[in-house]
């Protein structure tokens, strides 16, 4: 299994966090905001600079609206899509 970051799965994950967002309305501002974080922690997250553990996303998910077990459902969907 590679080791790098950039994995196409992390690719995806990327691109559905950020799709999530815009569907839930929020921009980066906004999104940040919600999560109590600068908007360079978004920013850095749908760049792929920064890498998020477990409870990150669980709080992005809650802000977004989602559950973690649906996020992870939907991600796994496009991975074996892909």
């Amino acid at each position: 299994m590679s080791k790098s970051l950039y994995r196409r799965e992390t690719t995806i994950l990327l691109k559905l966090i950020k799709e999530c967002r815009t569907e839930a309305g929020l921009t980066q501002a906004d999104f940040a905001k919600a999560l109590d974080r600068p908007q360079s922690f978004v920013s850095d997250i749908e760049r792929g600079s920064r890498r998020l553990d477990l409870i990150q996303l669980r709080d992005i998910c809650a802000v977004l609206g989602l559950s973690l077990v649906g996020f992870v459902e939907r991600f796994e969907q496009l991975v074996a899509e892909s």
